[in-house]
């Protein structure tokens, strides 16, 4: 091991051969037997050796100094900074973590400015989502105070908006807050040994007065076995009635809402699918986001707080599951998610 490691260390190299030329030379000195011309070929390897030395000791320094003015360049800002490595295989050791770290550093940057973004849009979408319905129950109060209204039919309908926006607000609200417990950690989770099929048929019930209303047909494929996992029962079922509430209000111009439980060897899988207008693959990879509302059918027209969704992708990922969405407009735009076996 240590003939290995001076192998790769030149500077340890260096040294055992300055001592093999001076032990060589103190042979010499004591042997005055020796021909002199023996001794000159070891002087000049000895001279030779303190050059070298000395070209390494300044082509380390040259080294240091372009690390430091790139890592000053890192401190000060520029992460797209990297060191250029060299034969030193010791100093590329150093190089390729200092490397890695300021890659890291630059991951953060990067998350951070995406943080603040989100931030901002987050913030602009709330000011919008509860000034608009304010404003309105603030217009409808004012006229039936200003006695506007003519009719008692159009004092019903003014309180009627009202009711409908408040409540609207509300619910609004709440999705909110549940964001940012969720978001805090603060919901806790009790996992226990639930049947996967029968929560999901406690939750088509659920719906069964909104199919009704919307005239839609139920397309229902769960297995009549039992499909057990170890999940969060609460949390679980606010994910199935998010994906199916999310179906119903924006599919429901396809006249179909299908729900089928699937298993593979691992997980089981429930797909929530309608044959609505669908969503444009611009806005496919953004549709987990909060507050993200896409330019067409599900947007905020339709009344949605943009955090269902969200909160969905949530859940089901704190329940040790995966979440995705393939959409084909007017064809079939389905929700899936699974979640692992018992």
């Amino acid at each position: 091991m240590l003939v290995i490691k001076m192998k790769n260390d030149k500077m340890m190299v260096l040294i055992v051969l300055q001592i093999i030329v001076l032990t060589g030379l103190l042979i010499i000195d004591l042997n005055q037997q020796m021909e002199d011309v023996l001794k000159w070929p070891l002087v000049i390897a000895l001279w030779m050796i303190a050059i070298t030395f000395l070209l390494m000791r300044l082509r380390h320094l040259t080294q240091r100094k372009q690390i430091n003015t790139a890592l000053k360049r890192a401190i000060n800002g520029n992460l797209k900074t990297r060191l250029l490595a060299n034969q030193d295989q010791g100093f590329n050791e150093s190089i390729f973590l200092i490397n890695g770290l300021i890659e890291q550093m630059e991951k953060v940057q990067i998350e951070s400015i995406k943080s603040q973004e989100e931030r901002k849009r987050i913030l602009s979408s709330i000011s919008h989502d509860i000034r608009t319905p304010l404003t309105s129950i603030i217009g409808y109060i004012d006229a039936l105070k200003d006695d506007i209204a003519s009719s008692e039919e159009e004092k019903r309908e003014y309180l009627e908006i009202i009711s409908r926006k408040s409540i609207g607000l509300k619910h609004f609200l709440d999705e909110l807050f549940n964001m940012a417990k969720i978001d805090a950690n603060e919901i806790s989770l009790k996992e226990e040994r639930i049947d996967f099929a029968e929560i999901t048929r406690e939750s088509i019930i659920e719906f069964l007065p909104d199919l009704k209303k919307e005239g839609m047909e139920l397309d229902v494929q769960i297995p009549e076995k039992h499909c057990f996992i170890m999940a969060d029962r609460l949390s679980l079922m606010r994910v199935i009635s998010n994906l199916i509430k999310n179906a119903v209000q924006y599919g429901n111009e396809g006249k179909v809402l299908g729900i089928e439980l699937t298993e593979t060897a691992q997980e089981y899988q429930l797909l929530i699918w309608d044959r609505g207008p669908g969503i444009r693959n611009a806005d496919l990879g953004n549709v987990f986001e909060r507050m993200y509302r896409g330019d067409q059918s599900r947007n905020h027209l339709h009344g949605g707080s943009g955090l269902g969704l969200a909160i969905a992708k949530a859940l089901v990922e704190k329940n040790h599951g995966r979440i995705w969405v393939e959409s084909t407009p007017w064809e079939k735009t389905t929700f899936g998610f699974s979640i692992p076996k018992q």
